[in-house]
């Protein structure tokens, strides 16, 4: 199933160079994606919008969330700068309040923070409250170096840490907790083989699989 088209506008590439991310999670440089179909959702990929600054990932966020509003005629996942709570929790207001997304993507883990971190529970409540749709979109792990063995990312580490998201998202009891959420989740190959193994994997009905790209 496909409902999302990754978008890399240049002044989002622009910035993630700036960053450092000259090779995006190992691959040879910054794909190119045409968003040719009428069904498009448009949403900004890993590495996302915090490359270790709060107030730069304000900025960017933003920025990449009014660029993907002004595309004509598609719909759109909004970014959050996370792991800032506050600036995510007014940007997502203001996504949704202002710009009208469809929902919002986040990442497996933000500098190593994954979502059952006790402080984003402000975030999961706002959404809850909106009944959002939210894409859950692998990155990096913290120890990729170690593990990727100079490979792509998304060759192998994808589906891993997708895997350590959604556990972490069931065993933190952000599923119970939050029924309302709409999951949608990316590079889930794994979470078929480990529901068994979770206890309460049950939950993880709650998450459709998705496919890139439009």
């Amino acid at each position: 199933m496909t409902v999302y088209t990754h978008f890399l506008p240049p002044e989002y590439v622009a910035a993630a160079e700036r960053a450092g991310h000259l090779r995006p999670d190992g691959l040879p440089g910054w794909p190119t994606y045409e968003v040719d179909s009428p069904d498009a959702v448009l949403s900004i990929p890993s590495p996302g919008v915090h490359f270790g600054d709060d107030f730069r990932a304000q900025v960017l966020s933003r920025r990449v969330n009014e660029l993907a509003a002004r595309q004509p005629g598609r719909r759109f996942l909004a970014s959050l700068p996370l792991p800032d709570v506050e600036a995510a929790l007014a940007e997502l207001d203001y996504a949704y309040d202002v710009l009208h997304a469809d929902g919002i993507i986040l990442l497996s883990n933000v500098s190593g923070v994954y979502p059952g971190e006790p402080s984003w529970e402000p975030v999961w409540r706002a959404l809850n409250e909106r009944s959002a749709q939210v894409l859950l979109h692998p990155t990096s792990p913290p120890q990729w170096r170690q593990v990727a063995l100079d490979r792509p990312r998304s060759l192998i580490e994808f589906p891993f840490d997708i895997a350590r998201a959604v556990t972490d998202l069931t065993l933190t009891g952000i599923l119970a907790r939050y029924p309302d959420l709409r999951f949608a989740v990316s590079h889930g190959d794994l979470l078929d083989g480990l529901a068994d193994r979770i206890d309460g994997s049950e939950l993880w009905k709650n998450f459709t699989h998705v496919s890139c790209c439009a």
